[in-house]
């Protein structure tokens, strides 16, 4: 996974100066660290439908129909939602290709989440909405990896997010590569441990499916259902107790190589871990360690070690 990956970004997140009042929103973890491992595909979308810079600030705003459209705040006259949805219609159905978009949070066209969207007399306001140009994104590609910049400022939300690009990443180019159930299943296997860091139940759940592989006479489809299956299930946030429950696991396999000062130190950390002291890096170190002197040929290949290049440093601080 060398070649740097296809992701989405808004513009004004790269630092160009294309939001309403002619500033930016530059993403620092985006341009400082990861445009080395991404190739960012930006777009604005405001700018895309021929509005200027400097221009009116943009709304969403509930007609009395029930419709949401797009609306200068000024209140000046001008319905731009048609040229909105037209618009990122046209641009989502030639990006098949990326593996996670970064987005403008609040933005009325690229927000991902608690929009505001106000009443048509402006007096009330909620958060309640999408962005219309992420709203067409995520409805095209719901399984592609969608992050807001202020979520990427949480570090468990910032791994979380990289992680998938990389899993999608590497999906795809099984994909690109050629189809077999072979390499389905041993991708699968891959990922049992990173899976199992997010959720027990469904990792199950997701393993009776695969394991019904031979079933499906259509493996595009078979690829299509579990993408979605896998990106749904790495989308829930791994926590500090499943972490803790595949440390534990992957220790097991040490168990006959250590001698007790060594189990005892690897226990200690590992629980230092649960209880908050020290971070995942911690306990993952000394197990590499040990790796890389007892190799286990399935230990070797499974990609809760390294989902991501290691010089991203996701690990280090939680």
């Amino acid at each position: 996974m060398s070649e740097k990956i296809p992701v989405g970004i808004s513009a004004c997140l790269l630092g160009e100066k294309v939001r309403f009042d002619g500033g930016h929103k530059r993403l620092a973890f985006a341009v400082e660290s990861l445009s080395p491992w991404m190739k960012f595909e930006p777009v604005c979308p405001e700018m895309a439908i021929g509005l200027p810079v400097p221009r009116p600030a943009l709304r969403l705003v509930k007609e009395p129909d029930g419709a949401v459209a797009l609306r200068f705040s000024d209140k000046r006259d001008g319905d731009l939602t048609a040229d909105m949805e037209t618009y990122s219609t046209e641009r989502v159905s030639r990006l098949a290709h990326l593996c996670g978009y970064i987005v403008c949070a609040k933005s009325p066209s690229c927000g991902m989440e608690r929009v505001r969207i106000y009443d048509a007399d402006g007096k009330n306001n909620r958060k309640a909405e999408r962005g219309i140009y992420t709203r067409i994104l995520m409805e095209t590609f719901p399984w592609l990896p969608v992050e807001e910049d202020g979520r990427l400022h949480d570090p468990v939300l910032r791994e979380n997010f990289i992680e998938r690009v990389y899993t999608l990443h590497e999906l795809n180019q099984l994909h690109a590569e050629g189809l077999s159930r072979g390499a389905l299943i041993a991708f699968h296997s891959r990922y049992k441990l990173l899976l199992l860091a997010h959720s027990q139940p469904q990792y199950r759940e997701l393993g009776r499916f695969v394991a019904a592989i031979n079933e499906w006479d259509d493996l595009e489809a078979f690829f299509v259902a579990y993408r979605q299956k896998l990106m749904d299930l790495l989308a829930i946030p791994a926590t500090r107790r499943n972490h803790t429950n595949v440390l534990m696991h992957v220790q097991g396999y040490f168990r006959n190589q250590l001698n007790a000062r060594q189990r005892q130190e690897l226990a200690t950390l590992i629980d230092s871990y649960r209880q908050g002291t020290q971070p995942l890096l911690a306990p993952l170190t000394l197990l590499k360690h040990y790796m890389a002197e007892f190799p286990d040929s399935y230990l070797s290949v499974q990609r809760y070690f390294e989902p991501y290049p290691e010089a991203l440093r996701l690990r280090y601080g939680h």
